[in-house]
């Protein structure tokens, strides 16, 4: 699908929050400036978060205890050793109450087993490029919950 600015980014985001029913693992790859980090800033700020949603590139991970369940944005941009994701306790939010929403997984892909939605999201002349891929049961229904072309 085509996004052709922040603002149909950032609607993306909310869109997909608003499906999810309780956690799971989001992932979200694409070049730096995309728009990953909109995407989960409209997701936070339509389940009332405010005060400034940040990339979390230097803490690589940033924790939202939000109504309905709790949101992990994973940065892993900067991680020097895909390891590190153990240090994080990166398997302690692998819960049903916790949505982790992680930019740059390739940086720690042997960690990453229980994808449930692969985000791409690329350059495109009119803006961006946006597939989504479901990679579990889970994934299909949100994906279905969108209805947006896959």
């Amino acid at each position: 699908m085509l996004i052709r600015d922040e603002q149909e980014m950032r609607r993306l985001g909310a869109r997909l929050i608003a499906a999810c029913e309780h956690g799971g693992v989001i992932t979200l790859n694409g070049e730096l400036g995309t728009g990953k980090t909109t995407l989960v800033r409209g997701a936070l700020e339509a389940e009332g978060v405010s005060g400034g949603v940040r990339s979390p590139t230097y803490t690589l991970v940033e924790y939202y205890p939000l109504e309905r369940f709790a949101v992990a944005h994973f940065d892993l941009y900067r991680l020097a050793d895909a390891e590190e994701l153990e240090y994080l306790g990166y398997r302690d939010y692998l819960n049903p109450q916790t949505l982790c929403l992680i930019e740059w997984p390739q940086r720690a892909a042997e960690y990453l087993q229980a994808i449930d939605l692969e985000i791409e999201i690329d350059y495109d002349p009119d803006g961006r490029r946006v597939e989504l891929t479901p990679k579990s049961d889970w994934g299909h229904e949100l994906v279905s919950r969108l209805n947006l072309p896959v």
